[in-house]
């Protein structure tokens, strides 16, 4: 059974490292002028990436917000950039971060808000072994304060 383990293992490692081969300025550069000025959600977007510090997995999902200013993007696009991120050897606050800037830099909306929730395994299988999660947030523009900022924490948290 280890006999192509080697190979299996540097496929794996392929995989869940191509992000480094995608930019996510392309990803969200197929824009629609449109006049929607109402917050866009898109939540439960499913990830894994790999801690940068242990080579464990870190799984997830983050939820991806926008309020629009003229320039919409389909919503495929707000998963493919979260995908993007992850696969990379990363730490989920420079994740967050990432994700948030890449949107506010393409559309340059009003504002953009990222809550990502995650297991860490470097956590859960060694070290103290205590199951938890981690969340990070990073919220621009409209997003920090107000209305805009409750408006989407309350629905990144819904069911």
């Amino acid at each position: 059974g280890l006999l192509d383990t080697p190979r299996r293992y540097l496929r794996a490692l392929r995989e869940l490292t191509q992000g480094y081969d995608e930019d996510p300025d392309a990803i969200l550069s197929r824009v629609f002028m449109d006049t929607c000025d109402e917050m866009v959600v898109v939540r439960a977007i499913a990830f894994t990436s790999l801690c940068e510090h242990h080579l464990l997995p870190f799984t997830g999902h983050a939820a991806v917000a926008y309020l629009p200013h003229g320039k919409i993007v389909g919503l495929s696009k707000l998963a493919r950039v979260v995908q993007c991120f992850a696969r990379r050897l990363q730490v989920q606050e420079r994740m967050t971060q990432q994700i948030a800037n890449a949107i506010q830099a393409a559309l340059k909306p009003l504002g953009v808000g990222v809550v990502v929730t995650a297991m860490h395994s470097c956590m859960a299988v060694r070290g103290v072994r205590c199951p938890a999660e981690m969340v990070t947030s990073c919220l621009l523009g409209a997003f920090q304060k107000g209305e805009a900022r409750a408006e989407f924490l309350a629905l990144a948290r819904a069911p």
